[in-house]
C-alpha cells in the first residue's frame, strides 16, 4: 500500500471517528481540558519538553503565530508550529521550520497510538494538538509557536506553559459559546494568561481593558500592548508586498519594513509580533528587531501561511481571505474597495454558525455574487445563503460548489476587473485547489 493509500487511510479514520469542529460546528467541542491532559500523559507529557509562546484573539492569531515563526527560523531556531484548521492539507496544522510533518509520520503516530485514542475518545481538535505536541517534542524544536483554535480558557492547547502569551485582539466571534460582549469573550481568551509569564495584548478596546488587567493581576503576569510600543505608517503597497515605516515609541527610532503580509490589518500583527520579539530578546532569544523585520518581507515563502489577503493572480487581480467574521470582513472589504476595477465580482460563502446576517450588511451592493457553499456539513447551505443576502440587497447567482462559483466568475471576468473570495476558511481553501486562471480576458 503507498504512503499516500495509507495516509489517506489514516485521515479518514480521524474524520469519520472523532468529532471535528470545523465540520459540524459545537457539538465537537469537549468542555474541558480532561481528554487533552489524558493523551499527553499517555505521550509522555510532550507538552512539558519544549518551550512555546501562545497565541490567541479573534482575529489575526493565525498570522501572527506565522510571522512569529518566521522570525524564529531567520534567527536559526529550530521552530514549531501548530495552527488551525487547515486550507487544503491536514497537515499544515504542524510545521516544523516551514515544512510540514511527513504523511508517514501522521499515519505512524495513529496506528502507534489507537489504543490510546479509543480509550480517551476526544474530539478531533484534542488529538491534533496532542500529535502536534509529540511531534515537536520528537523532533527537539527550540520554540514552538502555538495557536489557539478557540476561546483560550478551554482550549486544548492550554496544557503548555510558555515563556510568552499574546492576545491579538478581542471582536465578536462564536458568541454562542464564548459570550455575548467583549468582556464576557475576552475573559475566555484571558485564560491563557499564566502565572508569572509576561503577556502581549495586540490592541486595546475600553470594554476588554479591565478584564486583562484583572487577569494580569491574579496571575501576575505583566503586561505589555503593542500599540503603545509601535506605530505604522504605511508608505506603499502592490501585489506582493506592503511597506511600512515603523515607529518605535519606547527608543524613538524609524525603521523601513517590507512585508509580504498584504492585508491592510496586518499593521496590527506586526506590531504585535515587534513588540513580542522585544520581549523574547529579553528572555535570553538571539532575535532582534532588525533580523524580525528581515524575517517579515518573506512569512509567506518561510512557513506556507496562505489566505490572508491572497493574490491568486495579479492581472486582473483575484484575491482570497479567509475573513469570516464582521470584524474581519470590515478590513477586508474595506481594502477591497481601494482594488481599482471597473467591475468586482465576489464569491462568497460561509458556515451556518456565524451571524451571516450582519456579515452580509457589510458586503457592497453593486458587486457581482457568487454564491457557493463549501463541502462539509457546517457549511451554510446555498439557498439559505441566497435567502439571507436577498434581504441584504446582495445580487448574485447560486452555485452548487466553490469550483463552479469560481469558474463562473472568472468567466465572467474582463480584464478591467477584479475578483474577491471570501466568508469562511472553507470557502478559502477549496479556492486554492480549485482556482484556475483563465489565459487571455478581454480588456473592456
Amino acid at each position: 500500500m503507498s504512503v499516500d493509500t495509507e495516509y489517506q487511510q489514516t485521515l479518514d479514520y480521524l474524520f469519520d471517528r472523532l468529532p471535528m469542529f470545523s465540520r459540524i460546528g459545537k457539538a465537537a467541542l469537549k468542555p474541558d481540558l480532561t481528554n487533552t491532559l489524558k493523551l499527553c500523559a499517555g505521550l509522555g507529557d510532550p507538552q512539558h519538553q519544549f518551550k512555546s509562546v501562545h497565541i490567541a484573539g479573534t482575529n489575526g492569531k493565525g498570522s501572527t503565530s506565522h510571522a512569529l515563526a518566521a522570525v524564529f527560523q531567520q534567527a536559526g531556531y529550530k521552530t514549531g508550529l501548530y495552527t488551525s484548521p487547515h486550507l487544503v492539507d491536514f497537515r499544515e496544522r504542524i510545521r516544523i521550520n516551514g515544512e510540514m510533518v511527513s504523511k508517514g509520520w501522521v499515519t505512524e503516530f495513529v496506528h502507534k497510538n489507537k489504543a490510546l485514542i479509543e480509550s480517551v475518545d476526544p474530539s478531533f481538535f484534542e488529538i491534533t494538538v496532542a500529535m502536534a505536541f509529540a511531534a515537536f517534542a520528537a523532533q527537539g524544536v527550540d520554540i514552538a509557536i502555538v495557536e489557539t483554535g478557540l476561546g483560550g480558557r478551554l482550549d486544548s492547547t492550554n496544557v503548555i506553559l510558555p515563556v510568552l502569551s499574546i492576545i491579538t485582539n478581542i471582536s465578536y466571534d462564536h458568541k454562542d459559546l464564548l459570550g455575548n460582549t467583549l468582556a464576557e469573550i475576552a475573559t475566555e481568551k484571558a485564560g491563557i494568561i499564566k502565572l508569572g509569564i509576561p503577556t502581549v495584548i495586540g490592541e486595546q478596546h475600553n470594554e476588554t481593558e479591565r478584564v486583562f488587567f484583572e487577569r494580569s493581576v491574579l496571575k501576575q503576569s505583566p503586561l505589555y500592548y503593542a500599540e503603545a510600543h509601535w506605530d505604522m505608517v504605511r508608505v506603499r503597497e502592490d501585489s506582493q508586498y506592503q511597506y511600512y515605516k515603523g515607529v518605535n515609541k519606547l527608543h524613538d527610532t524609524i525603521h523601513d519594513i517590507r512585508t509580504d503580509l498584504t492585508g491592510n490589518y496586518q499593521q496590527h500583527n506586526i506590531k504585535t509580533v515587534l513588540t513580542a520579539v522585544e520581549l523574547l530578546s529579553f528572555a535570553g532569544f538571539n532575535i532582534s528587531i532588525d533580523g524580525a523585520i528581515d524575517a517579515l518581507a518573506n512569512v509567506k515563502g518561510t512557513t506556507g501561511l496562505r489566505g490572508r489577503w491572497d493574490w491568486l493572480q495579479a492581472y486582473p487581480p483575484v484575491i482570497c481571505d479567509v475573513a469570516h467574521n464582521p470584524a474581519g470582513l470590515t478590513q477586508v472589504l474595506r481594502q477591497w474597495q481601494q482594488v481599482p476595477a471597473r467591475q468586482r465580482h465576489v464569491v462568497l460563502g460561509f458556515v451556518r454558525d456565524k451571524d451571516v446576517a450582519e456579515a452580509l450588511s457589510l458586503f457592497p451592493k453593486d458587486n457581482l455574487y457568487y454564491f457557493c457553499n463549501a463541502q462539509i456539513p457546517r457549511a451554510l447551505p446555498v439557498d439559505e445563503l441566497v435567502e439571507a443576502a436577498t434581504a441584504a440587497g446582495l445580487q448574485g447567482t447560486p452555485y452548487p460548489s466553490v469550483a463552479a462559483a469560481i469558474a463562473a466568475a472568472v468567466e465572467q471576468m474582463t480584464g478591467k476587473d477584479a475578483l474577491l473570495i471570501t466568508g469562511s476558511f472553507f470557502i478559502a481553501g477549496e479556492a486554492l485547489t480549485s482556482f484556475a486562471p483563465a489565459t487571455t480576458y478581454p480588456a473592456t
